[in-house]
């Protein structure tokens, strides 16, 4: 997942979203289709993507937002054309793809670091959402029972109002860490900079109607995931 993306680096912000309860109450139901949507999110290296995993065995397609944003930038888009004109052409490859280290650059480091940070995710949100509802459509015409959306930046993109129900992961942060560093090559304080832009676990927690802790166990992950999926698929 998340490699170096810059998309799920969030820019910080407390936009106070509502709890599960209060979610519930304020989705608007026109825009939920019959077929249930499940929301996945949890910081980086917490291991989402072995869940989703488990969801696919199980069945449910899975909309994986970090595919669908390598897509929208490995060539000249729509989406890397605006994100060229709020960010300058330099992070562009000639080819017209989204220059990435470049990107990374220019959002995480210098003055006006944030400000940047937050019109690419502003960009890249409404993009990469537009492509998932066109998903959901799809997979509803199928007569597809659930999806599952993978998206580590559920509730920033204000897409939680949209789920039926919200699964979040979360680990320890060393476990975290020691993912993190193996996968992406990168050192422990880069990391925690990293784990710094985005939201606490305790807040995706409290924001979420089912918690998995992941911190290794591979056999005890399956059988938990196995047990939500059974109990979500078999709701009315």
């Amino acid at each position: 997942m998340y490699n170096n993306m810059v998309y799920f680096i969030p820019y910080r912000i407390h936009i106070g979203r509502n709890s599960k309860n209060e979610r519930k109450l304020s989705r608007d139901e026109s825009r939920i289709p019959k077929m249930k949507i499940i929301g996945l999110c949890g910081g980086s290296g917490s291991g989402k993507s072995t869940v989703a995993a488990i969801f696919a065995a199980a069945g449910v397609p899975v909309l994986d937002a970090d595919a669908i944003y390598h897509e929208m930038i490995s060539k000249s888009s729509p989406c890397t054309k605006e994100i060229a004109e709020a960010l300058g052409n330099e992070v562009l490859t000639p080819e017209g793809a989204l220059d990435r280290p470049k990107t990374a650059e220019l959002v995480f480091s210098g003055e006006g670091s944030e400000e940047r940070r937050k019109k690419l995710n502003a960009i890249t949100h409404r993009y990469i959402l537009d492509e998932v509802r066109r998903r959901i459509a799809e997979e509803e015409k199928k007569g597809t029972f659930a999806v599952l959306f993978d998206a580590p930046l559920l509730f920033e993109s204000g897409f939680e109002n949209e789920c039926n129900a919200i699964i979040c992961v979360s680990a320890d942060e060393n476990v975290r860490l020691s993912r993190i560093v193996q996968r992406d090559g990168i050192d422990r304080e880069t990391a925690r900079l990293r784990f710094a832009t985005q939201f606490s676990d305790n807040y995706l927690i409290s924001h979420s109607d089912y918690h998995i802790a992941n911190n290794g166990d591979t056999e005890e992950l399956t059988e938990k995931v196995e047990g939500i999926v059974r109990k979500i698929l078999s709701e009315k």
